[in-house]
């Protein structure tokens, strides 16, 4: 899964430390998602949306990649 949280968090203004303290998590937590390494909870995406005024599945993209594990 891919998502857009650091494009749409400069658009906004916001430092990684801005949006953490809007989620109540780290820092190093924003950093982790922005770079793919971790998969935040239902709960917090939807925070990062309300952060972000956006909907979750703006943030978020789904890629099935078993298509391109068949080939």
């Amino acid at each position: 899964m891919e998502n857009r949280i650091r494009e749409m968090r400069k658009a906004k203004g916001l430092s990684q430390e801005d949006l953490a303290s809007g989620c109540d998590v780290s820092r190093q937590t924003i950093n982790a998602i922005e770079n793919n390494k971790y998969d935040p909870s239902l709960l917090l995406a939807f925070r990062l949306a309300e952060q972000l005024h956006c909907r979750v599945d703006e943030l978020f993209i789904y890629r099935d990649n078993s298509e391109e594990q068949q080939d």
